[in-house]
C-alpha cells in the first residue's frame, strides 16, 4: 500500500476462472514469505502441500479478491461447503458436500495478503465480507483453520481457538494449524 492510500479506496469483488494465476501467484507469495517469521524453512515448504486455492470457491463466486487500482493485495472467501480447509494441489481431503445453516458453520478459506500489504486491514476487510455474505446466506456460526502467521488476525476478528492441530506433508513435515470459530 502506497504511502496515503485509504483502504477505503479500494475495491472487492468475486473472483472469476480467469483470476486463477494471479491468486495463485499471491498465494505462494504469502506462503513463503508470511510464514517464514513462525514456521522453520521446512514448514513453510510443506505448507504448499497443505494451503492453496480450492477452485471451488471460485466456481461457488464465494472467493472475494481485494484490488488497489486494480492490482490484486488481498483474497480470501467462504464456504456453505464441508471442507475446512486446503486447495486443489493439497493432500488435505475436501469435502464438497452443502452444510445446514440451521446445524453447521459456514467454512473461512484460503485467506491471503500480499506480503507487501500486510498488517494493514485488508484480512479484517476480507474477514468482513466473508462473514457478512454467510449471516445473508443465514449461517449464525463460522469456522477457520488458522496457520500462525493468521493467527493474530483471527483472533483480533473474534476467533477463538477450538483446537490445535498438526498437517502432515507427504515427507513427514509437521504443521500446525489451529481450528477456531466465532458466532456470527
Amino acid at each position: 500500500m502506497s504511502a496515503g492510500t485509504d483502504l477505503a479506496s479500494f475495491t472487492h469483488r468475486a473472483a472469476t476462472e480467469a483470476d486463477l494465476p494471479a491468486l495463485r501467484a499471491l498465494m505462494t507469495r504469502a506462503i513463503e514469505e508470511l510464514q517464514r517469521d513462525v514456521l522453520s524453512p521446512e514448514q513453510v515448504t510443506a505448507s504448499h502441500q497443505i494451503m492453496g486455492l480450492d477452485t471451488q470457491l471460485v466456481a461457488d463466486r464465494t472467493y472475494f479478491m481485494i484490488l488497489d487500482a486494480g492490482a490484486l493485495v488481498g483474497c480470501g472467501g467462504w464456504s456453505w461447503r464441508a471442507t475446512l480447509f486446503g486447495g486443489d494441489d493439497s493432500i488435505v481431503a475436501r469435502e464438497p458436500l452443502p452444510l445446514d445453516p440451521a446445524t453447521d458453520a459456514a467454512k473461512i478459506r484460503a485467506m491471503y495478503v500480499d506480503p507487501d500489504h500486510a498488517r494493514r486491514g485488508i484480512g479484517k476487510r476480507i474477514m468482513a465480507l466473508c462473514e457478512d455474505a454467510a449471516r445473508a446466506a443465514g449461517f449464525t456460526r463460522v469456522e477457520l483453520m488458522a496457520t500462525l502467521a493468521g493467527l493474530p488476525l483471527y483472533k483480533a476478528c473474534g476467533y477463538a481457538e477450538i483446537e490445535a492441530v498438526e498437517a502432515t506433508s507427504r515427507e513427514g513435515v509437521k504443521v500446525p494449524i489451529i481450528r477456531m470459530g466465532k458466532a456470527l
